[in-house]
């Protein structure tokens, strides 16, 4: 570094104080240190700083609320603000109060470092506007865990642009959500949103829904209809599960995002096209890029901030957080309002959640109208979230998969939870035949499939000789050369 930096750091925290200042000394910089938004302000009037580093809860102040009144003073220093509220709200205040970036605490030193030296590159830059931020607002995303925090500070440098928006990430994780905090908090907050599902409408219908279409335009079309685009004008477009979207409309739409214009279906006149566009797809679109189902160049449009979403098996230590919510909201809605032990807690960090959010909120409502008790244990949790996911009994079907995400131990073992344990009659004597009997017919119906009837083939795959085969067979009632029970 050929000029060093004078780094103000404000915290009260003598320990955070030692540690940063040694990092930044370390990388070559002069460091000033206070606890107080007081100390901050006595060295501002002294004109001292190049680069300001500031927590948000100082004893005497608070410090996003500082950023306006140090920008107004010094309008070249810029400001870092880090902070243990490490929420979406956090991330997007201190953006809109002017700060160069966010840190959440824990946050790593190397980040921190690097950080500063870009906002030290970047004095005497223009800082963008923000709007005023407003506390009370209902913000849609909870979390407070790492992959979180990644989301949420590029949420908050995306949310005043115009920038369209990738949003990616597995199903039930919260994509809409991310669509609605960018309209909700950005400029076009006034403006309409609006929703479309590619994988929801037909392919034949897909451009009229999106570009609309005049009087005549085709057989049926008696009046004229208004698309999603001009629905959503001054506004958001939200095209969710765009790697559904056909062909000849992915043509068109890179028509619309290259030009800024569209037609109606049938129309003659060109419209434009003054929407932000978010897209959000839980598909590996380079995937269907090689396949030849779904443009590149289109993906390079669309894909200018891309925004991952982590799945829920990812980010675990938000599940308390969420869960509590959601059952804070089905008390809301007329539910009964339940707690969570911490037994019930540590029941839900296990499991995989592969529906992710949506998953999680919708056992939360489960329990809140299932559960006796207020209070919720593991047990009960496990009863009406895990249990009720079973598979319903139903006629053996070749070739149907069996419904369920457990392994077959752990389904056998529920299966004689619900069906022999707490049956109301004892089981009679002989338990382990029966079992075995209803165990072998379909996995000798299944070995004589796959085998297309061949029972030597069939032999081979079960690790049996033939002969134990068509005793098994015999036993068991099922026709040697069709694999279907006899009888």
């Amino acid at each position: 570094m050929n000029d060093p930096a004078t780094i103000i750091v404000v915290d009260d925290d003598a320990g955070i104080r030692t540690v940063v200042r040694q990092a930044l000394q370390r990388s070559g910089h002069i460091v000033r240190t206070t606890d107080s938004a007081a100390g901050l302000w006595k060295l501002i009037e002294e004109g001292v700083g190049d680069v300001l580093v500031t927590d948000v809860l100082l004893p005497d102040a608070n410090g996003l609320d500082m950023i306006p009144l140090v920008t107004a003073r010094r309008p070249d220093l810029p400001v870092i603000v880090m902070s243990a509220q490490n929420t979406l709200s956090t991330a997007v205040r201190a953006t809109e109060q002017g700060a160069f970036d966010y840190l959440p605490k824990p946050f790593d030193l190397n980040e921190l470092t690097r950080t500063v030296q870009s906002a030290y590159e970047s004095k005497g830059l223009p800082a963008a506007a923000h709007r005023g931020a407003d506390e009370g607002e209902p913000l849609p995303m909870i979390g407070r865990s790492a992959a979180m925090q990644e989301v949420y500070r590029t949420l908050a440098r995306v949310i005043p642009t115009d920038l369209t928006v990738m949003v990616l990430g597995e199903s039930g994780t919260g994509k809409e959500l991310v669509a609605r905090a960018l309209h909700d908090l950005g400029p076009r907050r006034t403006g309409p949103f609006v929703a479309i599902n590619m994988a929801a409408i037909p392919r034949e219908l897909i451009e009229t829904e999106l570009f609309g279409h005049e009087r005549g335009a085709f057989t049926g079309a008696a009046a004229r209809s208004t698309g999603r685009f001009e629905q959503a004008q001054g506004g958001t477009l939200f095209l969710d599960e765009i790697g559904d979207m056909p062909m000849d409309a992915q043509t068109r739409l890179l028509r619309v995002l290259q030009s800024g214009e569209y037609m109606m279906v049938g129309g003659t006149r060109a419209m434009k096209a003054d929407v932000r566009i978010v897209a959000a797809t839980h598909k590996d679109l380079r995937r269907l890029i090689d396949a030849g189902m779904f443009r590149e160049d289109l993906y390079y449009r669309l894909n200018v901030v891309p925004i991952r979403l982590p799945p829920l098996r990812a980010r675990r230590e938000d599940i308390p957080e969420l869960a509590r919510h959601f059952l804070d909201r089905a008390a809301s809605e007329g539910l009964p309002r339940k707690a969570l032990d911490a037994s019930a807690v540590a029941w839900l960090m296990e499991q995989s959640w592969p529906g992710n959010v949506r998953e999680l909120e919708n056992a939360m409502r489960r329990l809140a109208a299932l559960a006796r008790d207020e209070l919720v244990t593991a047990a009960v949790a496990e009863l009406w979230i895990a249990r009720a996911d079973l598979p319903q009994e139903r006629p053996s079907v070749p070739g149907q998969p069996i419904a369920g995400n457990g392994s077959l131990e752990s389904l056998v073992a529920q299966w004689l939870d619900r069906h022999v344990a707490q049956a109301a009659e004892p089981p009679e004597d002989g338990l382990y035949d029966r079992l075995l009997a209803e165990f072998e017919r379909p996995l000798l119906e299944t070995a004589l499939l796959l085998t297309r009837g061949n029972q030597l083939k069939a032999a081979r795959l079960l690790g049996v000789n033939r002969n134990t085969l068509r005793k098994m067979l015999t036993d068991r009632g099922v026709e040697p050369q069709t694999g279907r029970r006899g009888g």
